[in-house]
């Protein structure tokens, strides 16, 4: 049984026991949340929701916290002496699929 979930504005693939790494969530490490925004149910029969399926729901174990790599990002400008560099992390959390329902 699988379930495409929506999360954060993105949609995500997942099944019993999977890991997913979504943006940060506002949750403790080992905590149990529900994702109840389900798009699509899929097993023997599909269900598709509009635009979620009813009584649907995924629990996840919120397993860490990390940041993701560093991106730089360098604005010039020729000739008026205009340099900046800037850096960013984005922070995530993984997820780790423990069942579906519906």
């Amino acid at each position: 049984m699988f379930a495409i979930v929506q999360t954060s504005g993105k949609q995500y693939r997942v099944e019993p026991g999977a890991k997913i790494v979504v943006d940060r969530i506002d949750a403790e490490e080992g905590a149990t949340i529900t994702l109840d925004q389900v798009l699509l149910l899929g097993s023997d029969s599909v269900k598709v929701g509009a635009p979620t399926v009813p009584g649907a729901s995924v629990e996840a174990k919120v397993v860490d916290h990390h940041k993701g790599d560093k991106v730089v990002t360098f604005k010039y400008r020729p000739r008026h002496r205009y340099r900046r560099r800037v850096g960013f992390r984005h922070s995530h959390t993984t997820l780790e699929i423990v069942g579906i329902n519906g």
